[in-house]
């Protein structure tokens, strides 16, 4: 009886520790990802999941007021300016923060001359669903719409060696799986309401 219980006990653990990344908690590679509609953007359209129809689609999360989601900016830019004919790349902002919220959002978007939506999710619910921790935090989802990257742009925020989000683009766009599917993301904690 013992050693059955054992078993199940085993069991139960591989299962729940099977049931997400690495470093990410709460999905892990190949899961489909979770979808998103009404969320207002920059452009005072409401946006979905759904709307976005490129094989492969980039999800950033991130904010207004981290230094280091700041200094990810111009990389953004730069990249979804390389890849606009190939990948729709979306950035989230989940944090509550006054200056996170959408009117600040809208300065900051205008300001800084994005070239990809910004949207606003309050409710902060696709933050918790792909189980964002840091902004900035980077989702990379395959024509099936699965989780295929998750992590950081690249390995330092200051004289960067390595790119990670540019190689699993570019797997996804082949429709293989990346060599690396997931990284430890860095940056500021996203500031869940309590």
């Amino acid at each position: 009886m013992f050693r059955c219980l054992s078993a199940v006990l085993v069991a139960g653990v591989v299962a729940v520790v099977g049931s997400a990344g690495e470093f990410n908690k709460v999905v892990k590679i190949g899961d489909a990802a979770p979808a998103f509609s009404g969320l207002p953007g920059v452009d005072d359209k409401n946006h979905s999941l759904g709307d976005y129809k490129k094989d492969v689609v980039v999800i950033a999360v991130t904010c207004n007021h981290c230094p280091v989601a700041v200094a990810y900016e111009d990389r953004m830019i730069a990249f979804a300016k390389k890849y606009a004919d190939k990948v729709d790349f979306i950035a989230i902002n989940v944090n509550n923060l006054e200056a996170d919220k959408l009117p600040a959002m809208k300065v900051r978007a205008k300001d800084k001359g994005f070239n990809f939506p910004y949207l606003y999710d309050e409710s902060q619910k696709i933050g918790k669903e792909y189980g964002a921790t840091v902004t900035p935090e980077f989702f990379v989802l395959n024509k099936e719409r699965k989780i295929v990257y998750m992590g950081a742009f690249d390995n330092k925020q200051n004289g960067a060696t390595e790119n990670f989000l540019e190689p699993a683009v570019e797997a996804a766009l082949k429709g293989s799986a990346p060599t690396k599917a997931e990284t430890k993301p860095f940056g500021c904690g996203v500031k869940y309401d309590k």
